[in-house]
């Protein structure tokens, strides 16, 4: 099997309200893969699905190999030390505890610490060299880099990059497109319960290729009302002319200018970024 996980018509209902509509997508060995969605889409669900956290009601998912889970801060006693987290898992997963990742994650500093005496960063630290523990085949990692400064947001990534390259795959949520684009070879975007886009960055980044955002500021009030086939929305003093095909929008706007004697005072072009397309699908889909 080449298949580190695959996900078959999965469905999960909690009362009244479908989660979960028939999921289906497959993560490749030592793959990154992303899974995006705001909040409501189900993809807290989904993952704990995936997890073995929480029981699903239809479908299959098929899991290839050992998996090791990122925790919540709610996981660990606010009095534990941080030695003592270690020798907790490492007894509950019967593994041995490998000092090499406590080093290249900077452990050492604070392992004589409890739980409530950390930075944020230090908890990220500790909940993934935790997810390690046991040597893991596919690594769930939910947010693993919120509320890190640079150096720390640095340091996850690197140890991502480092675990990617042992063949390790890697399921990654986060709500960091940069993030998401730097690490991920693949996404899948979820929308009500649904998956509505599974590729790379570059195919959702390409899909209407040609569109572009004018961003325009004027020298006094216009009207625009006579722009037809152009999606405009105004910002403070500017106004965003979304657009396929840069060279027509701009003689049309131009030209509504000279009808109204109205000069452009600053004009930008930006073409369409990861976030930008993924809040277009989770809202108005592809």
């Amino acid at each position: 099997m080449d298949y580190a996980i695959k996900v078959s018509d999965l469905k999960k209902s909690y009362a009244l309200n479908n989660v979960l509509k028939g999921v289906s997508f497959s993560v490749d060995k030592g793959e990154v893969f992303a899974i995006l969605g705001v909040n409501g889409a189900g993809k807290t669900t989904l993952l704990e699905c995936l997890e073995g956290l929480r029981k699903y009601d239809s479908g299959k998912i098929g899991i290839n190999g050992k998996v090791g889970v990122q925790l919540q801060s709610s996981s660990i006693p606010h009095n534990m030390k941080v030695s003592e987290a270690f020798m907790l898992f490492a007894k509950w997963n019967h593994v041995k505890i490998d000092d090499n990742y406590i080093k290249k994650l900077g452990i050492n500093s604070f392992i004589k610490k409890q739980y409530s005496q950390l930075s944020i960063g230090q908890k990220r630290r500790l909940h993934l060299a935790l997810a390690l523990l046991g040597n893991p085949d596919i690594i769930f990692l939910d947010e693993p880099t919120a509320g890190l400064d640079v150096e720390g947001r640095e340091t996850i990534h690197k140890e991502i990059q480092n675990l990617k390259s042992q063949g390790k795959t890697i399921i990654l949520a986060s709500h960091d497109m940069s993030e998401v684009e730097k690490l991920c070879d693949r996404i899948a975007i979820l929308k009500e319960g649904k998956v509505v886009f599974c590729g790379t960055a570059i195919e959702l980044t390409k899909i209407n290729k040609n569109q572009c955002i004018l961003q325009i500021c004027f020298s006094k009030s216009i009207d625009l009302s006579d722009i037809n086939n152009i999606r405009i929305e105004k910002f403070n003093n500017y106004y965003n002319f979304e657009t396929t095909n840069l060279e027509d929008a701009l003689i049309e706007i131009i030209n509504t200018c000279r009808q109204q004697n109205v000069k452009i005072k600053d004009i930008q072009i930006k073409h369409i970024e990861l976030e930008q397309r993924f809040l277009e699908v989770v809202k108005e889909g592809l």
